[in-house]
């Protein structure tokens, strides 16, 4: 089993900054592919970003609106995985997931479904 607990959320203004954690522990092997997803209120869970590890290959994937705004990374000595966020817009509020599993295909590392382990969340709010 792995453990996935997010810190880092809250409120921000909008053209703010925030960056979210994303702390594993257990069978941190088993957690090749590391994303971000959230969820506005009446609104489905809907993919942010992904790392990617493969060996010596790293693949980074983001959902459109976020590109150019959002950088994720992880770091394998801390276990930990990170969620930049710059320039938030307001329709960035949601409730943000941290989410892993083994590793994903490019054609599936966008659906939730695919991902084993679930953070419980954090809360972003972002003030216009």
């Amino acid at each position: 089993q792995v453990q996935l607990v997010e810190s880092g959320g809250g409120l921000v203004q909008a053209g703010g900054s925030l960056r979210l954690s994303c702390a594993a522990s257990g069978r941190t092997f088993d957690t090749a592919t590391m994303g971000w997803f959230r969820q506005a209120p009446g609104k489905e869970r809907e993919f942010v970003a992904a790392v990617n590890w493969g060996g010596d290959r790293i693949s980074y994937s983001y959902r459109d609106s976020v590109k150019g705004r959002f950088t994720i990374s992880r770091d394998h000595a801390k276990n930990t995985g990170y969620l930049q966020m710059n320039n938030l817009k307001p329709e960035d509020t949601a409730v943000y997931y941290c989410a892993a599993s083994p590793r994903l295909t490019a054609a599936t590392i966008g659906y939730p479904n695919m991902y084993d382990y679930w953070g419980q969340g954090t809360q972003v709010t972002v003030s216009s």
